[in-house]
């Protein structure tokens, strides 16, 4: 069996509570974000595009997002607003990937989008092969168009996931997985 191998049978998701400590210097994290670009791109049209949260970034969206969720939900607790306000402040750094998959003369929007849920995948992987823990979630701010906007996406720009990334305070229990017998169909 090969690390690579290796490592994608053990890498799991580590939720963003449960991440902290130093996250990747720019350096790594452009060397990370390199193998991250490094997907299937059917016309090389880079139909996806990098947002790096860090330092103050992820406490002054986390703002934005317990605010919007404040003019929503106005009997939320207080507790409630707090979570809303952490919900980028526990990973050292979260990548958000943005899809800008449109309408092209060759290229099937389709193939545009899975191209940028394989960039997630690689930045997962990556992070994970560098020693680091990561998540990669949305949640209701990814399709928020005011959270959007406040984050400065084009009107036809989605979030294809927030990759958290730091190192694990712990590591959860794995959990079950799929039974090949119940997915996989041979023809």
């Amino acid at each position: 069996m090969t690390e690579t191998l290796d490592l994608l049978r053990r890498r799991r998701s580590v939720p963003p509570p449960l991440l902290e400590g130093e996250g990747p210097s720019r350096e790594t994290l452009d060397g990370l974000l390199a193998i991250a670009a490094r997907v299937p791109d059917h016309g090389k049209l880079a139909p996806w595009r990098f947002l790096v949260i860090e330092g103050e970034a992820r406490h002054r969206i986390g703002a934005q997002l317990a605010a919007i969720h404040a003019a929503d939900f106005p009997q939320a607790d207080p507790a409630r607003l707090d979570q809303e306000r952490k919900r980028l402040a526990h990973a050292p750094v979260v990548v958000a990937v943005v899809s800008r998959a449109g309408p092209h003369v060759k290229i099937p929007e389709w193939e545009q989008v899975l191209s940028a849920g394989a960039v997630c995948m690689n930045l997962v992987v990556a992070a994970n092969a560098a020693g680091y823990a990561t998540s990669w979630l949305t949640e209701w701010f990814a399709y928020d168009r005011r959270v959007l906007d406040a984050l400065g996406l084009g009107p036809s720009e989605k979030i294809a996931g927030f990759i958290h990334i730091g190192h694990p305070r712990e590591i959860p229990s794995d959990r079950p997985r799929p039974d090949l017998a119940e997915i996989v169909t041979r023809l």
